[in-house]
């Protein structure tokens, strides 16, 4: 069967969460890195979004299950305050934040220092571009369309919610997907701490 998209169901926690691994190092496979946690980066690029942002989050499906998502939230400051204030001492309280020379860490302790020291960045202009949204596939999956026809869907919803633009941010490293976003029309707005951000006005 080809792959389809719809909404996100309780219970898909745990196949997205294994997305977000397999896209986990820049783009690339990250289940290595993350081997002795493979839930880590999930926690903060995929389970906030599925609990508190469930309308906008959208799951790509085919006949060997989830391969990809697309997640979105609809006023950044609030998600992220949300985030902050329910959802992050959870993580702070079961994943301690490493010590010692920062330089030593490896991927899976700088991602328990992001628990305790998030990156809640948006760029300006923030009233022109509010909302956000980041997408991951598996490489099964990619280069079909999926991710420009699950974008233009949650445009469309966000669009019927009021939202006068969304922004992205990618890392720097990820060469892909910054000529996936620009062909899809987004503008860069601003690089900021290894990351570019991306903007489009949806009205």
């Amino acid at each position: 069967m080809p792959a389809r998209i719809r909404d996100y169901h309780p219970g898909d926690e745990k196949d997205a969460y294994y997305v977000c691994l397999r896209t986990g190092d820049h783009g690339k496979d990250g289940a290595e890195i993350y081997r002795d946690d493979p839930e880590a980066l999930g926690r903060i690029y995929v389970g906030p979004y599925l609990k508190y942002s469930p309308e906008l989050s959208l799951i790509l499906e085919d006949d060997e299950g989830v391969c990809g998502y697309a997640l979105s939230a609809l006023d950044s400051r609030e998600f992220f305050d949300k985030y902050d204030r329910e959802w992050r001492p959870k993580l702070c309280e079961q994943y301690p934040a490493p010590t010692g020379d920062s330089s030593t860490w490896t991927p899976l302790e700088k991602t328990y220092y992001l628990y305790h020291n998030p990156s809640l960045y948006c760029p300006e202009p923030y009233a022109e571009y509010p909302s956000h949204l980041h997408i991951d596939f598996l490489p099964r999956v990619r280069g079909q369309g999926w991710g420009r026809r699950m974008i233009e869907e949650l445009k469309t919803r966000l669009r019927k919610m009021n939202s006068p633009g969304v922004h992205l941010g990618m890392s720097e490293r990820n060469d892909p997907a910054y000529g996936f976003y620009c062909a899809l029309g987004f503008k860069e707005l601003i690089r900021h701490d290894g990351a570019i951000y991306f903007g489009m006005k949806l009205n």
